[in-house]
């Protein structure tokens, strides 16, 4: 990534998705200039050096493992990105806010999440995802937590065309899980921070056997990343109090059903007749509204 080549929407995402890979040290330094309310094409190396209490060497070391040619790339590229409209969309939480504010507040760092989302999303990871997922005899999904609630809301909708998936949400199921499948099955592991020890080991177990593997993650240089063969990435900007992870499910819900289009659109037919069959199966529990 070099300040002439990159998507500045994308600059923040996959400055974010880099993180995992940084020192705490190196992450603070990180935090500093994004924590800079008056950061721009003047702030100098000495600067950002003295305030995050390292040397200027350090300073262009980390932008480099993140990705830019030194510190002044790294500087105007974000510069450019804080310069955006949408930058200015996530704000923390103040106990003086109205409810209005708060409402807004709450909206825009899920539109954030979503814009930011959609630049970095990998089109090809995408593709292999759809394709995975339509072909596979056994889809298992592994989450807990708030991620296991991801992974049953897409196993409803692919029940509802016809594509059947079990969700996992205990270590030991999902172990068990995994020492079952075999190759033409698909384990997915659904973790925000990608490092959710039993998603990571559910995975890699199935990988072993011969299965084919796709991690849903908000960082894709995470060890759950690293451990499957197709990563769709979602991105979120975190606060203290508001957090990162219920933008990051808003996104990664949005990704999903991407996903859950691009397959039913591989054998169109059979979907919408599984579609009307599942629906009219549930019909008699629905109320009808008074004609």
């Amino acid at each position: 990534m070099n300040s002439e080549s990159f998507d500045t929407k994308a600059v923040g995402p996959r400055i974010r998705m880099m993180m995992p890979l940084l020192t705490p040290l190196e992450a603070k330094v990180v935090d500093t200039v994004f924590a800079m309310r008056d950061f721009s094409d003047e702030t100098s190396l000495k600067q950002i050096a003295d305030d995050a209490g390292v040397s200027e060497a350090m300073v262009v070391k980390i932008t480099k493992k993140l990705g830019f040619a030194g510190y002044r790339d790294f500087r105007t590229a974000v510069n450019q990105y804080n310069r955006q409209p949408t930058a200015d969309m996530h704000q923390e939480l103040s106990v003086d806010d109205t409810s209005t504010e708060i409402v807004q507040k709450v909206f825009r760092t899920s539109i954030n999440a979503l814009e930011e989302t959609l630049s970095i999303l990998d089109m090809v990871a995408f593709d292999k995802a759809a394709d995975l997922i339509h072909g596979a005899k056994h889809r298992d999904f592994y989450g807990v937590g708030g991620s296991a609630q991801i992974a049953r809301d897409v196993s409803h909708k692919f029940l509802r065309i016809g594509v059947r998936a079990s969700v996992f949400d205990d270590v030991h199921m999902m172990l068990m899980s995994a020492a079952l499948l075999s190759e033409g099955d698909i384990a997915i592991g659904f973790s925000h921070s990608g490092n959710t020890t039993a998603i990571i080991e559910g995975l890699q177990l199935a990988k072993r056997n011969g299965a084919q593997t796709i991690a849903v993650t908000n960082y894709n240089s995470s060890a759950l990343a690293q451990a499957a063969d197709v990563v769709l990435c979602s991105t979120a900007q975190g606060s203290p109090l508001m957090g990162e992870n219920a933008a990051a499910r808003i996104a990664q819900l949005n990704i999903l059903d991407a996903v859950f289009m691009a397959v039913a659109q591989r054998d169109y037919q059979s979907a919408e007749r599984n579609l009307d069959r599942t629906m009219s199966a549930v019909k008699s529990k629905r109320k009808d509204k008074p004609s």
